[in-house]
């Protein structure tokens, strides 16, 4: 039996969960409410804000290897909006990181090895959240 978790006992679960069962246009359509969606067509190696709103809205999917990293962006972010608002958040994904090499997680997310980055991206984000 399986004993009942509260999000207390395991912050970050939610975001977690969200960010690998979520339709994928769900998951764009909250990422961009809370990212804007000039941010998330930048991590999604896009420069059109139109690529993010047909994404939205279903009609067409990145590549595998954006959605992998928009999928752990809105981990990160959904980890950051437990606690922040939404400028709060966006500002975090565009400042310089010292858990980072001073680089931007935005910047990490679009740039680094998926896997690597993604994972470091992840980490920053619970130790701004939560301390650790």
């Amino acid at each position: 039996m399986k004993a009942a978790v509260s999000p207390d006992q395991r912050p970050g679960l939610r975001a977690y969960e969200d960010s690998v069962g979520l339709p994928f246009h769900e998951l764009i359509s909250q990422l961009r409410e809370i990212l804007g969606v000039r941010l998330v067509a930048y991590i999604g190696g896009v420069k059109s804000s139109r690529s993010v709103s047909t994404w939205a809205d279903g009609s067409s999917v990145p590549g595998e290897v954006d959605q992998e990293r928009l999928r752990h962006a809105f981990h990160a972010a959904a980890l950051l909006r437990d606690r922040y608002d939404a400028i709060t958040v966006q500002s975090w994904f565009k400042g310089m990181n010292p858990g980072l090499n001073d680089d931007a997680p935005a910047q990490v997310l679009r740039e680094s090895d998926p896997i690597v980055g993604s994972r470091d991206v992840i980490v920053a984000a619970k130790s701004f959240a939560y301390g650790r």
